[in-house]
């Protein structure tokens, strides 16, 4: 895959890769060179909270969900 760099300095990054990689709108990428390579790395910092967000369906407030989980009754 192949990517053309701006007058900027950037590019994008072709579709398939982020698909894959898990790489969303707003990650932060690691960028440095290697051997006259330049390789981009996701920083582990963001993967840690991407890898469980959304991974509850709760469809309660989470007032009410907190008190459940701690087994109280929730005052109506």
């Amino acid at each position: 895959m192949k990517a053309t760099v701006s007058e900027k300095g950037q590019a994008t990054i072709p579709k398939p890769l982020p698909d894959r990689l898990g790489i969303r709108p707003g990650a932060i990428l690691d960028m440095r060179e290697e051997a006259g390579r330049l390789v981009a790395t996701k920083d582990s910092a963001e993967d840690a909270v991407s890898r469980v967000y959304g991974i509850l369906k709760e469809h309660r407030r989470t007032d009410r969900l907190m008190d459940s989980l701690r087994g109280k009754p929730h005052a109506v």
